[in-house]
């Protein structure tokens, strides 16, 4: 997700640069025909085009509407993520005793347990992440050329590395190739907590009470995680994100043919303006004024361009924003929070501090 706090033009013309340069294209061909070979017809009245962009503008803010929606819920549902994490690492350190044990464990064996539940909880996550990042048929940013080439320098971690990969360090290497062997392997995970919270209840390590909060716990992780599926699972509406796409390319190509008209008709207004200007000394500023008005049609380029770019980004901003674990810039930053998260339930637990990753840095101002 973008941190900088002053998202620049540029970067933002960069990003849609290559759209810009088909507008011009657009734009130009009907303006020349029109002023150059002199095609008068070559025009569309501007009402119904106006009609079709108020129609637009409306659809537009609707599908941002929604696209913001699901990437707001994500950002919530992850919130919770960080929170329930924090509550788990509570109960770990607290729940788990020596007070009703058949056998007492050292130290050093309550505390080896309690980091086993950790990284365990970690490894959750660590499969989550790769689990939404996995590319959906309907996400459209891979697809994107100004989406790749923006996000050309950025790396993401479950792109760069296997699962297989980071799940080392975590679990035991039978732990691992069990959960890579199922299909949903965070869901694995969890119910390896589960078992060995139940063998720790059973051992007396773990109060019954205790026991039944932190499998609570355990739903709660498989509610939050069934959250997030369903947002990477169910996309927004392809018949709303097609039309719309299809809406925004007939006004942009209209755009030009109900303004040239109108523009010519400002011009000749100039023109008349101009030559009421008498008597006038030659080569006074009247012609120059008179130039501009038998030139004023071609201005149709710069502001067609201008509002077909308006529109275009404001939609291209909700497409991007309708999938909010793709990977791009904008997208809940789920690496950065996942090794958040698990700096502070190891710190929790007073794990050793040469062990603990560092946090991932931003890239561009570009928290992933």
């Amino acid at each position: 997700m973008l941190t900088r706090r002053n998202y620049s033009i540029r970067e933002m013309f960069s990003w849609t640069r290559r759209y810009v340069l088909v507008f011009i294209i657009l734009s130009l061909i009907p303006v020349l025909l029109y002023a150059v070979f002199r095609w008068y017809w070559l025009h569309l009245p501007w009402l119904p085009i106006g009609l079709v962009g108020t129609a637009l503008a409306f659809i537009i803010s609707f599908k941002n509407n929604a696209s913001y929606d699901r990437l707001w819920e994500a950002r919530k549902i992850w919130g919770g993520i960080v929170n329930a994490s924090r509550s788990f690492t509570i109960m770990v350190n607290d729940f788990i005793t020596n007070e009703r044990a058949k056998e007492k464990y050292a130290d050093e064996e309550l505390f080896r347990v309690r980091k086993q539940l950790i990284m365990r909880h970690v490894a959750w996550m660590t499969s989550l992440r790769h689990a939404l990042r996995v590319t959906k048929p309907w996400e459209y940013s891979h697809k994107n050329k100004s989406d790749r080439e923006y996000m050309k320098k950025i790396h993401i971690h479950e792109r760069a590395f296997s699962l297989s990969d980071q799940l080392e360090g975590y679990v035991s290497e039978e732990e691992k190739q069990y959960i890579l062997s199922k299909k949903n392997k965070q869901t694995a995970c969890i119910n390896l907590q589960s078992k060995q919270l139940r063998s720790l209840k059973e051992s007396g390590h773990i109060w019954e009470f205790s026991f039944l909060q932190m499998e609570e716990m355990m739903v709660e992780f498989f509610t939050l995680q069934g959250k997030v599926e369903r947002i990477k699972n169910f996309p927004y509406p392809r018949q709303f994100a097609t039309l719309n796409r299809f809406f925004i390319w007939i006004f942009v190509i209209l755009l030009p043919y109900g303004m040239m008209h109108e523009f010519d008709k400002i011009g000749q207004e100039v023109v008349a303006l101009a030559q009421t200007w008498k008597p006038y000394p030659e080569g006074g500023f009247h012609y120059i004024i008179e130039w501009i008005g038998a030139n004023f049609v071609w201005f149709t380029i710069p502001f067609s361009v201008i509002i077909s770019w308006i529109f275009h980004t404001m939609e291209r901003i909700g497409e991007v924003s309708e999938n909010p674990f793709e990977g791009i810039a904008n997208d809940v930053p789920i690496t950065t929070m996942a090794r958040g998260i698990e700096i502070d339930i190891r710190q929790m637990i007073e794990d050793d501090e040469a062990e603990i990753p560092a946090p991932i840095p931003e890239q561009y101002g570009i928290q992933m």
